[in-house]
Parts: structure tokens; sequence; C-alpha cells
């Protein structure tokens, strides 16, 4: 099927970031969320992030109105999805809610529309059943910064029909992304991996065993990891990481993924990481 329009629930890190994506490959969005407020400030770090790129001269002024002209707000659900080819969903990384939104998407969306969802660790099953339509249900799990990481993890159910995959694929090859086909399993592959290496690195900090910048000196230097797992951490903050380690280790219940105290502790004390200018390091 053909995708020209598409929806984009959530309108924060990753929601904004997708719709950027997408409208500079020249598709229309609708940006939505919870309140105009929100829906305003995707809106706004958007515009930003599109500024950004004009300022760094990686590209036009006139490209960055075309994209701009592509991408709208609006904060009714219905008129949100109402003619949508294509919804992706980015909320929170919470099952309930994920299968609320995607049995509400299974009754508001046209019959056409195909729906995604960018969880990095809940059950794409799940919400495909939720939505009464699990054929046209996939994961597409994108990574921050959304524009400029290449890679998109696709996340293929038991009920997903070969020409939801075949759309999607086609979608992530106009944004320019790389993608890697999973099958549902908890973590798929990036965030099982990728937490299991946190989540060590974590552990190792409240043994003591090194401090965060030796930790993460001996990842980038010694196996060639572009960020350090716990420079990596702050950045997804660690609230994040925390939802997506009691995802995974309650499905698996593998001690690999149980999540140390102090990931814990530093969650419930604010220390987020970058978004709140503290976490294993510290941010102007």
């Amino acid at each position: 099927m053909s995708i020209d329009q598409i929806t984009v629930l959530g309108a924060g890190t990753m929601g904004h970031g997708i719709a950027v994506n997408a409208v500079t490959a020249g598709y229309k969005v609708i940006l939505h969320d919870i309140d105009q407020p929100a829906i305003d400030a995707g809106l706004a770090r958007a515009k930003a992030f599109l500024d950004q790129g004009v300022e760094r001269g990686k590209t036009t002024k006139e490209q960055r109105d075309q994209a701009l002209q592509l991408l709208s707000g609006e904060a009714d659900f219905s008129a949100a999805v109402g003619q949508a080819d294509l919804v992706i969903e980015a909320a929170p990384e919470h099952l309930e809610l994920k299968r609320k939104i995607f049995s509400d998407l299974g009754q508001s969306c046209p019959k056409h529309t195909l729906l995604a969802s960018n969880t990095s660790s809940c059950s794409v099953t799940e919400m495909a059943i939720a939505s009464g339509r699990p054929e046209q249900v996939i994961g597409a799990h994108f990574f921050n910064p959304v524009p400029i990481m290449k890679l998109l993890e696709v996340i293929v159910t038991d009920y997903t029909s070969s020409s939801t995959k075949e759309a999607l694929l086609e979608f992530a090859s106009r944004l320019g992304k790389t993608t890697a086909v999973i099958k549902d399993s908890p973590g798929f592959a990036t965030s099982r991996l990728g937490i299991a290496i946190a989540l060590e690195a974590i552990r190792m900090v409240e043994q003591n065993v090194a401090e965060p910048t030796d930790i993460d000196t001996c990842m980038e230097l010694g196996y060639r990891f572009p960020m350090g797992p716990l420079r990596l951490t702050d950045l997804v903050g660690l609230d994040v990481r925390l939802g997506i380690a009691d995802t995974i280790y309650e499905a698996t219940q593998s001690p690999v993924f149980k999540a140390p105290e102090l990931l814990r502790s530093m969650v419930a004390s604010g220390q987020l990481g970058r978004k709140s200018g503290q976490g294993f390091y510290s941010y102007d």
C-alpha cells in the first residue's frame, strides 16, 4: 500500500524526532499528544532541530520551510488519526497504556491504516491483539536522535502480514534507515543486548569497581563503542532504562535484567540523566 500521511502519537523526545525524520522525507505528518501544550512543545522542538540543520549547513532554508509545511499538530485523537495511512505510537513504555492506545486505534482509524509502535521493550503481539486488526500491526523501534541514527529495528509478530512488513520496510528506506527485522520477543535484539550491558555497568558503579568515566572509557576504546553504556544511559534517560529493565525481567525472570538498586534510587531521586541535568554525569 502507499503511505502518504502519517500520524505520530506522542510529541516527546522520540515522537518529535520521528516527525522530523518523516517530514524531511516528504511525508505529511500530524503530531498528537494528550494536550495542546505538549503538542506545541513537540512542534517547537521539531522546528529547533530543523533550524539547527540550516545553521550547520546540513539543509537549506527552503528545505526546512518545505518540511515545516508538512508538519502540524492535532489535539483531538479521532481527527489526528482519521485519515492516516500509518500511525506510529511513541507513548511511554507502559504496556497497559499501549494496549489501550491500540484498542482505540483499531476503532478509530480507516480500515487500511497500518499501526506501528516505537516500543523498545513492550510486547508488540499484545498491542496487535488489542487493536482488533493484528495483521496490520508492527514494531518500528527508532533510536535517538531519530533523524540522525540510521537503524530502524522492525518487530514482526506471528500475526503481521507480509504486506504490512513490506510497506514499513519501504517507508524506512525512504527515511534513509537501515533495517533489522526481529521476531517479537522480550527486549527484541537491541534493547536486550543494550540493557544487559548497561545494567552490568551500573552494578560495577554500585559495587565501587570503577568510576563511570573509566567504565565508559573501557567500552569506548576497548570495544569501539561510540558511547559508553553509562553515558548512553544518561542520554536515553535512567527512567527509560529502568522501565525497559523491569519489562524484560518480568518477561524472562533472568537475573541479568534485574535492575540494580542504585538505578532505582537514582530514578526515585530525580537523577534521570541529561534531561534532568544529573545522572552518572552532570550536565549544564
